[in-house]
């Protein structure tokens, strides 16, 4: 999860040694005045104390508004099963900030994860860093330390300014640009493309996931000399006969060559650009494996299946488009009778009424979570943003575990129950139920 907005007025001292992860990690909210505070300047003077030089590894760089952490899953996971030694960089995390930084597809212990701190909190001096600013180099630190091959690397917002773009990307992906955080990047597609298009190198091969991208994406890629491998123009996916059980099968086309990808759980788009980056990266990767690495791949609160009769469901869709690509995936495994039950929770600056618009065709009952976090939107006020757009009888609750509650106390057997909207909503259900189905095995 991000962290609080709050800070004190005094930023604590640093820790000690012995200090444990979490005493980092309230260090690390407490020093810099603004959670966000986008810029390069800071980062690059602590990277270049840090590293003299770019580090040997090859960066991949994934962007977009969604389908992030699809992409950088998929990437890690074909990367590794080419021999591959990958180190993956993504935000936020659901439980445990370790799940930020992976090495060798499992999450960095605490050990490394302090020392990674102290490296960079002796390099800062007085340079003032972000939460983010601070973990991304960190981050930087651990797989240098482990001597990786491929550093894959989620920027946090936007592109152009974010922290993880201090490094030059040898192959970029964009997955998507759509609106969201709009006070920081703008309130439409071209502003919101050319901030996304920042991760671009002059010269690098790139990768675009989504159908029409902004003028401001092709024109900054044209204007590099960006080899850009464009979904619809040199991929394509072309559907499959709807599987038997499971979901159903898409059919990757590039370069003249078929390749089988699930239609889910994972947004099929983001995996397919994966797989199109890694093809350029490791042409030797053959299709059949490919194809069965894919075939399980799974991220938590990513469509998460955590429970049956009924079944629920967990995801992070927290903008219009995020929502969007949900209420397919849950209209995908409706039949009649069969009825969603949706568990919502937002922060403020979301487009809730843009959300509720679309998953309004698919949800049958709304549970409408106050979340008590900075930011975070109570029950009540979720249904006066959400009544403005036609979504009534959707009583309010005063935590996501009391709405999941009343969600599951209510469901059918036979019906589908979703916790989904900020990570703050995910990671709170998701608690709960790994809880419960531990007490049960």
């Amino acid at each position: 999860m991000p962290p609080p907005s709050n800070r004190p007025d005094q930023p604590p001292a640093s820790p000690g040694v012995g200090a444990t992860v979490d005493q980092w990690l309230a260090y690390l909210e407490a020093i810099h005045p603004t959670e966000i505070d986008l810029g390069l300047d800071r980062v690059l003077v602590v990277l270049r104390r840090l590293f003299r030089r770019k580090p040997g590894a090859r960066i991949i760089t994934v962007a977009g508004t969604n389908g992030k952490g699809s992409a950088v899953a998929a990437v890690e996971a074909l990367l590794r099963a080419a021999g591959r030694h990958t180190g993956a960089y993504t935000s936020p995390h659901l439980q445990r900030y370790n799940e930020r930084v992976r090495l060798n597809g499992e999450d960095i212990s605490d050990d490394a994860l302090v020392k990674a701190f102290e490296a960079v909190e002796a390099a800062r001096g007085n340079v003032s860093l972000t939460y983010f600013e601070f973990g991304t180099l960190a981050a930087f630190v651990a797989f240098a330390d482990a001597g990786l091959d491929d550093w894959i690397l989620e920027v946090g917002l936007g592109g152009r300014l974010d922290a993880v773009n201090v490094l030059d990307a040898d192959l970029a992906i964009l997955t998507s640009v759509d609106i969201d955080h709009v006070a920081f990047l703008g309130n439409n597609r071209e502003v919101i493309g050319f901030e996304k298009a920042g991760v671009l190198r002059p010269g690098i091969p790139a990768v675009y996931a989504d159908a029409d991208p902004p003028r401001s994406v092709l024109q900054q890629a044209a204007a590099q000399k960006v080899q850009m491998a464009m979904f619809g123009r040199d991929y394509e996916l072309l559907p499959e006969i709807r599987a038997v059980s499971g979901f159903p099968k898409v059919v990757l086309n590039y370069q003249n060559q078929p390749i089988r990808l699930p239609a889910g759980p994972l947004p099929v788009k983001s995996v397919a650009a994966a797989v199109v980056a890694v093809r350029q990266l490791e042409p030797d990767l053959s299709v059949a494996v490919i194809e069965q690495v894919l075939s399980g791949l799974c991220v938590p609160g990513r469509f998460e299946r955590l429970g049956s009769s009924p079944d629920i469901f967990l995801d992070v869709g927290h903008n219009p488009h995020a929502a969007g690509w949900l209420a397919e995936q849950l209209g995908s495994l409706k039949s009649p009778g069969r009825r969603v039950h949706a568990v919502y929770g937002a922060l403020a600056d979301k487009d809730v009424e843009g959300v509720g618009k679309a998953m309004a065709g698919v949800v049958d009952a709304w549970y409408l979570a106050s979340l008590k976090v900075p930011r975070g939107l109570s029950g009540n006020e979720l249904q006066a943003r959400l009544a403005d757009v036609g979504i009534g009888d959707a009583p309010a609750f005063e935590s996501v575990g009391e709405a999941l509650k009343s969600s599951l106390s209510t469901a059918a057997p036979n019906d589908l129950v979703v916790v989904f909207g900020s990570f703050y909503t995910v990671a709170e259900g998701r608690e709960i139920l790994l809880a419960d189905n531990s007490a049960r095995s």
